[in-house]
């Protein structure tokens, strides 16, 4: 699998979750995944789909494809939610989001209906994270990348990747208006 972004190596989990866990910064987790959509809708209010299409790095993701790729992660975390809520100790795949990226043409969505869907999305797992005793967050199962993950890390990687993405997007934002 290709690294999420710069730094952040798949390849070296314990990396990979530290980084995350430190963007967090001790904030709680379901707060954090609660502010994402409006964050999100407020991006794509302040700046026109050309912009948010735009690639500021060549070989990197533009603002819209990280859009889209928060909206797949949203849908693939809330499987994998389910699943270790449900199952006891079940196999967690990763999985290609370069791939997902480009086959899904992110890039051709429009902004605010990729924002919409991730809103629903995320309403309906927040739904479950917010309902869970403190048992449920101690349920794991086993990544095929990063070996055993209970919820309660899962949550915090969670919001550490909005936190990450949405990063992302205000420096990629930032770049290409630098440029004209």
């Amino acid at each position: 699998m290709t690294p999420a972004q710069p730094g952040l190596e798949v390849s070296a989990p314990s990396t990979y979750r530290e980084k995350l866990f430190n963007l967090l910064a001790g904030r709680d987790p379901i707060e954090v995944l609660g502010q994402t959509a409006s964050t999100l809708a407020d991006i794509v209010a302040r700046h026109p789909a050309e912009v948010l299409r735009g690639r500021a790095i060549q070989g990197k993701w533009t603002p819209n494809e990280i859009i889209g790729h928060l909206t797949d992660s949203e849908w693939v975390y809330g499987y994998r939610l389910r699943l270790i809520l449900c199952e006891d100790e079940p196999a967690i795949l990763g999985f290609r989001q370069d791939a997902w990226v480009a086959s899904l043409r992110q890039n051709e969505r429009e902004p605010s209906e990729l924002v919409e869907i991730f809103r629903t999305l995320r309403v309906l797992n927040l739904s479950v994270w917010r309902r869970m005793s403190p048992e449920d967050f101690e349920r794991s199962g086993q990544h095929n990348e990063r070996g055993a993950e209970s919820l309660a890390v899962m949550v915090r990687l969670l919001a550490g990747h909005d936190l990450s993405h949405l990063h992302q997007i205000s420096r990629y934002i930032q770049a290409l208006g630098s440029r004209g």
